[in-house]
């Protein structure tokens, strides 16, 4: 897939109407080419939170909403970012019946884009959820006495002790990757949780840290991020969850695992 095939990063006109050709998929395939065998050895979800969507109601006055969109990890495609924003926006000046409607259509359309199952839950100011804020289990690694001079990803950075075998979560807010087409930064937060041998948390933080000027997708980083810890920290059980800082609207959390459920949709400090 070249950059300049990309709706990302390129002038576009945005749709009037809804529009769901405007949608582009970029195979998951690409990115995992080179990390993983012909099965997954994960199970899990893309979330997006969807925070600037509206339409017009049957008698065209507007309605706004926000929306919870899972993608389910074991899907052909990701959806392009900035074709989903284009996609969604489309809806700004078009009339649906009710929410539901908007749900449906938006689920149908991805699913259609994704090559797998995706779910949609569309949330009024009448049913919004709770906007309190929530925390990552377990313990955060940041302020560990480390320094840091590797901002290239590098796995060998991955310590563990085969003759302490626990269970743990873990998590950090220093998680930093680039896009890898318009080289903007994709800032988060990343939870841990595995049982194996006891990872070196200093280790793990470098390691972390050497994302930073890592072009990738959200996804990808993740499943880079899983493939490594399992293979270099030798985790039997392995689940890890990144929340990423919105842009453009949207905010873009996978989750990846090889024991758990896919999570609930939490929503951080900085989110």
């Amino acid at each position: 897939m070249t950059k300049s095939k990309l709706p990302l990063g390129q002038k576009s006109d945005y749709p009037k109407q809804y529009d769901p050709g405007v949608l582009f998929a970029i195979p998951r395939s690409e990115a995992r080419a080179q990390l993983l065998g012909s099965s997954l050895p994960f199970h899990g979800c893309d979330i997006w939170n969807v925070w600037e969507l509206t339409w017009l109601g049957p008698s065209g006055v507007p309605l706004v909403a926000t929306a919870e969109i899972r993608i389910a990890a074991e899907s052909v495609n990701l959806v392009e970012s900035k074709s989903l924003k284009l996609y969604l926006n489309s809806f700004a000046m078009s009339r649906f019946d009710s929410a539901a409607d908007v749900a449906a259509s938006i689920s149908g359309d991805l699913r259609e884009c994704a090559g797998g199952d995706v779910s949609v839950r569309v949330f009024m100011l009448t049913d919004t959820r709770s906007n309190s804020f929530a925390e990552l289990p377990g313990v955060c690694i940041d302020s560990l006495p480390i320094s840091c001079d590797s901002y290239v990803v590098n796995a060998s950075l991955l310590a563990a002790d085969d003759k302490n075998l626990v269970q743990e979560e873990l998590h950090t807010h220093l998680l930093r990757s680039l896009c890898p087409v318009t080289a903007q930064p994709d800032i988060g937060s990343l939870g841990i949780h595995y049982r194996g041998p006891k990872i070196d948390t200093e280790s793990l933080l470098r390691y972390i840290v050497s994302f930073r000027e890592h072009n990738d997708f959200h996804e990808a980083c993740v499943e880079r991020m899983f493939m490594d810890i399992l293979r270099h920290c030798g985790a039997e059980k392995l689940s890890l969850y990144a929340r990423f800082q919105r842009r453009g609207g949207l905010d873009i959390n996978p989750f990846r695992s090889n024991f758990e459920k896919n999570p609930a949709d939490i929503r951080l400090w900085r989110q």
